[in-house]
């Protein structure tokens, strides 16, 4: 990486891991004026096909991460899975962290983050993190069957998450192996209305804003749909979730974007996963928000002002764009630009794998049932789901 500084008085803000969080981060930058560096595993990833100052390394590697960290002046992160040695050896180092490991630890392990959660007294599903000498048919019988059980570290986009009816299939689950240093986190099943995502933005002196709470749509555990602001979701409710998400980010010490994902029950909401970056859920606030989430991002590791997390339209609709058996997708641009000029398509730059995200499109006005046509038939056509 050759590093060219920014202009006199700009910082240069470096980000470990080069996917497309990275890349729509660098957007930001460009329009901030403040230096962004990546540091990417491959010459192809999607951030550094794009990022000029792009080092090219192991992200795991202490000695590449600290090498890395060199040249810029604060550091955060596309994914929270960073390895610890990397956290111990730049913390040592002196360098400034965003979010800093103390805060990282909650969304690195999904027991830890239970722990704390509970501690506060914040609504969560019933959990129980798994023991050696426990019977499998007391864990039915403290959270109920079907039950989820999960790796408290590593999973992500539906892997490492399994669902079991009974005993016999748990003690299945728990044959397999785990990731370096998790533990198998068992969670009650929650029946619920709808998935929501509440995120916020917090700066290192303690500003906070908050987004409209979003309706996020799964399929085989990835996000395909998102509609801001959630459909039908009373003022009550989603100031309670605003609430949440902002104790959450205060209490954890979180610096830049929250995104905490909930189960929408009867009962009210419970917290099911966070995120400490960037979000998928929060990909509409580039087109369909004054300031995006990588924006403030950006400004909350700074501790610069925050943005305004005001949406643009009465909805904003995204879709996300998922690898099929169609590699070539820029043929189809004069389709879907021709058909709807409203459209907004962002690309990852990413080789297409069945199943892999590989870009979003974002649609925004007043008829929520016809932005939804309209950004699904899109997404669609773009993945040769349709022809027409």
């Amino acid at each position: 990486m050759e590093h060219v500084a920014p202009p006199t008085g700009y910082p240069v803000v470096g980000m470990i891991g080069g996917g497309q969080l990275a890349r729509m981060t660098q957007q930001a930058a460009i329009a901030l004026g403040v230096g962004f560096a990546v540091l990417a595993a491959n010459k192809d990833d999607s951030a550094a096909r794009v990022v000029p100052e792009t080092m090219l390394g192991n992200p795991d590697d202490p000695q590449a991460a600290l090498a890395f960290a060199g040249n810029c002046d604060v550091i955060t992160f596309d994914h929270e899975q960073v390895a610890v040695d990397v956290l111990q050896t730049l913390t040592q180092a002196g360098v400034e962290l965003q979010p800093g490991p103390g805060a990282l630890q909650y969304a690195q392990d999904k027991i830890e983050m239970r722990n704390a959660l509970t501690a506060a007294g914040l609504p969560c599903p019933a959990w129980l993190a798994w023991e050696e000498g426990m019977k499998v048919t007391e864990a039915g019988e403290q959270l109920g069957w079907p039950l989820v059980v999960k790796t408290s570290r590593g999973g992500y986009d539906g892997r490492g998450v399994w669902v079991v009816d009974d005993a016999e299939q748990l003690a299945e689950v728990l044959k397999g192996p785990l990731p370096v240093g998790a533990r198998w986190l068992l969670e009650q099943k929650v029946e619920f209305e709808a998935e929501l995502s509440a995120q916020v933005a917090r700066s290192a002196s303690g500003q906070a804003v908050a987004y409209p709470v979003v309706r996020t749509v799964q399929t085989d555990g990835i996000c395909t749909e998102v509609v801001c602001p959630a459909p039908g979701l009373s003022d009550d409710i989603a100031v309670m979730a605003q609430d949440l998400a902002l104790q959450i980010a205060g209490q954890l010490g979180v610096v830049g974007m929250l995104a905490v994902e909930m189960f929408l029950t009867v009962d009210g909401v419970l917290v099911n996963e966070l995120a400490m970056r960037p979000h998928n859920s929060g990909h509409w606030s580039i087109d369909g928000a004054v300031a995006s989430q990588f924006d403030n991002h950006l400004r909350g590791v700074l501790d610069l002002p925050l943005g305004s997390p005001q949406r643009l339209a009465p909805w904003v609709v995204m879709v996300n764009v998922l690898g099929g058996n169609q590699p070539d997708m820029y043929r189809a641009y004069r389709h879907v630009m021709a058909r709807d000029p409203e459209l907004r398509v962002h690309m990852y730059g990413k080789e297409v794998r069945p199943g892999r995200k590989i870009g979003h499109v974002t649609v925004l006005g007043e008829d929520l049932d016809d932005l939804l046509e309209r950004a699904h038939h899109a997404a669609d056509y773009l993945t040769g789901v349709i022809d027409e």
